[in-house]
């Protein structure tokens, strides 16, 4: 289990930003198919060697922080993520801090990644201790991308508050 250190190349860096800011204008191939047009095709599951993590702009709204997790896929060819990411919140020595993040009850489909292209999940917790504590602020995530075993820690300082901890699948939109 390594910290993400890799960087994004130039190439990599520019293309998910534009995409980012096309947001849902891009369809197709780069961006959603249905899990039946998935299956069908035959495209392979995105692995950890093929995605770099990164997260999003932290944001507030009704009591709420939500923080979208980015999967930008840095290989050469198309692959495909279904499902929720598993996220659990550790220490500066790996411990975990709390429960992992529960799954939120939104429904998903498969989603395409093409070269550069990004999607994203989103974790929520209460925005301070609104009928709970907050545990201690962790500097670390550990993700696993959905249908993977292989964590990925990425540097992020969060805080659960509330007994409150949830995670929304991987789509185009970053909803939760």
């Amino acid at each position: 289990m390594a910290v993400q250190s890799r960087r994004l190349s130039r190439r990599v860096a520019i293309a998910s930003l534009t995409a980012v800011l096309a947001g849902g204008a891009a369809t197709g191939a780069a961006w959603g198919t249905t899990a039946a047009a998935h299956a069908s095709s035959g495209l392979r599951t995105c692995t950890v060697s093929d995605l770099y993590l990164s997260m999003g702009r932290k944001e507030g709204a009704a009591g709420s922080v939500y923080w979208p997790i980015q999967f930008t896929n840095t290989s050469t060819t198309r692959c495909a993520l279904r499902g929720y990411p598993g996220v659990s919140v550790l220490d500066p020595a790996h411990r975990q801090i709390g429960p992992a993040a529960t799954r939120t009850t939104e429904s998903y489909s498969s989603v395409t990644l093409a070269p550069a292209h990004s999607v994203s999940a989103v974790i929520r917790t209460t925005n301070g201790p609104i009928g709970g504590p907050c545990l201690a602020t962790g500097t670390y995530l550990r993700i696993y991308a959905p249908a993977s075993r292989t964590p990925v820690l990425v540097p992020a300082h969060w805080t659960i508050c509330s007994h409150t901890f949830q995670v929304g699948p991987v789509t185009t939109g970053g909803t939760i």
